[in-house]
């Protein structure tokens, strides 16, 4: 494919060098290509964030070479893959990280192994020395085939699905994810309510910390009181604990994993 924006996501942060070789990388082989810093602020080896970050943002990029390098398992047997979905073509390793992208973006259709790297002698920076010049070459103008040996999808590494149960008059989902202010993001959305039948006003349990809350599906974090919680649709239209001017997180122990209950 020849593709105009390469998008990159990764967990190495800005203190180092790490994010500017990549760019580095991308320049000297795809000159022309424009980059998208998705985030480099994934907390440390942490594929589920940055698997839930990248199937979040990716509706709303241009058809791209998407770069995605959250990888505590460089330099073991693990897989560095590129896969075709929809407009795009995911570059990363084969550990969970691309795959609900790839459901995001209307499901795998293609996918490699990279077996090209960077003379650098290294083992440890698979992000500058295979996945960034692999997304590149692919920008470039390069076909998939060509850089290494087909793959079925089927074999790609997929996470855990979070846990999600709905029935009369309940709504039991998972902490799916919690972003920076401290919103907790649940995997469940307005539908699930509607289908629990649950409206107006609703009641929430967690599986960890000791608390309980009556609370309404509000449109605003401003519809609470200052430091008060508050239940919503968030920006990806997952139902969201959150505290007006405060961390939900932090105000009620939550954390990805945890179990919240809802009910009438």
């Amino acid at each position: 494919m020849t593709a105009t924006w390469v998008a990159f996501l990764t967990d190495y942060g800005l203190a180092d060098g790490y994010v500017a070789a990549c760019h580095g990388v991308i320049a000297r082989i795809a000159p022309s290509a424009r980059v998208i810093d998705v985030t480099h602020e994934v907390p440390a080896q942490d594929v589920r964030h940055g698997a839930v970050v990248l199937a979040d943002t990716l509706p709303y990029l241009p058809p791209s070479v998407v770069l995605a390098v959250v990888d505590p398992g460089v330099g073991t047997r693990r897989r560095a893959v590129a896969v075709a979905a929809g407009e795009h073509v995911l570059v990363g390793p084969d550990n969970g990280l691309l795959a609900w992208a790839a459901d995001a973006a209307g499901g795998a259709v293609r996918a490699v192994e990279l077996e090209h790297r960077l003379d650098t002698g290294a083992t440890t920076f698979d992000g500058r020395d295979v996945f960034a010049p692999a997304a590149a070459r692919l920008a470039a103008g390069a076909a998939l085939p060509a850089l290494g040996p087909e793959l079925d999808v089927a074999t790609l590494v997929r996470l855990p699905d979070p846990w999600l149960r709905v029935g009369p008059g309940v709504v039991e989902a998972e902490v799916h994810v919690v972003d920076r202010f401290g919103n907790v993001s649940l995997a469940a959305g307005a539908a699930d309510l509607a289908a629990a039948g649950l409206a107006g006003r609703a009641r929430l349990r967690a599986s960890a910390g000791e608390w309980s809350a009556d609370l309404p599906l509000a449109p605003s974090f401003a519809a609470a009181p200052e430091g008060e919680p508050v239940l919503l649709v968030d920006s990806a239209g997952r139902l969201a604990l959150a505290v007006n001017r405060g961390s939900a997180a932090a105000s009620l122990g939550l954390r990805p994993g945890d179990r919240v209950t809802i009910s009438s």
